[in-house]
């Protein structure tokens, strides 16, 4: 079953304390190394926080809302 997700932050979440370097947790869902950021984030700097996106391989493509 596919299911949409909201993702309100488009900047991982950081753990600084009690590690040797800094630890990213991704907080916009679009990471292949999860929990950790790889930095897929940059792809949402351009997005309208009005919209929602769905993202591939491929690209993005915004969702047109019907309800």
């Amino acid at each position: 079953m596919a299911r949409m997700i909201r993702h309100d932050k488009n900047s991982p979440y950081e753990v600084p304390e009690g590690t040797e370097l800094p630890i990213y947790i991704c907080a916009c869902g679009l990471s292949k190394n999860k929990p950790f950021c790889d930095g897929s984030h940059k792809k949402t700097r351009d997005e309208n926080p009005e919209d929602t996106y769905i993202y591939d391989d491929l690209g993005r493509a915004r969702v047109i809302k019907q309800y």
